[in-house]
């Protein structure tokens, strides 16, 4: 092989993999919930969904309820934050835009519909060291049970 076509299969393949590479540096997967502080969200599929895959740019419908992560709380649930569950809807929102906080954000890209995934998100992909909506302490890990209910793309409005 040509040294000229070597390097286009390395770039060709460095390009298909920055999706997967800009989404390791935010989550990591697991089978089971940290005993620290992580460096990165923690996600772990609870169950796998079969339709369609949540993807940068698309709305995506999902049900959650969050809690502050808590070691000594029965399965780490401390206070609870919020909950779509609650309210009585689900939320719509635009993945991978940063329209919620990032270990969130990134964490739900490449669930499937009928997925369920349990976050846990540091401090640095949250909320940081600030306290947020009266109900969440500075520097709060936190921990989110997260259905992806519908996927809607993008449309074109002309």
């Amino acid at each position: 092989m040509s040294l000229l076509f070597r390097a286009l299969v390395l770039v060709a393949a460095l390009v298909s993999a920055a999706p997967a590479l800009a989404q390791s540096q935010y989550v990591e997967f697991s089978d089971t919930l940290p005993d620290a502080t992580p460096a990165r969200t923690i996600a772990i599929d609870r169950v796998v969904g079969t339709g369609p895959e949540a993807v940068r740019e698309q709305y995506v419908v999902i049900d959650y309820e969050g809690w502050v992560y808590d070691l000594a709380a029965p399965a780490r649930k401390g206070a609870k934050i919020d909950s779509t569950k609650d309210r009585g809807y689900p939320l719509s929102v635009m993945a991978g835009l940063n329209r919620m906080i990032t270990g969130f954000d990134r964490a739900i890209l490449g669930m499937r519909v009928g997925g369920k995934r349990t976050l846990v998100v540091p401090p640095r992909l949250g909320y940081g060291n600030r306290e947020a909506y009266g109900v969440i302490p500075p520097n709060s890990t936190l921990i989110f049970d997260v259905e992806l209910l519908d996927v809607v793309p993008q449309q074109n409005v002309r």
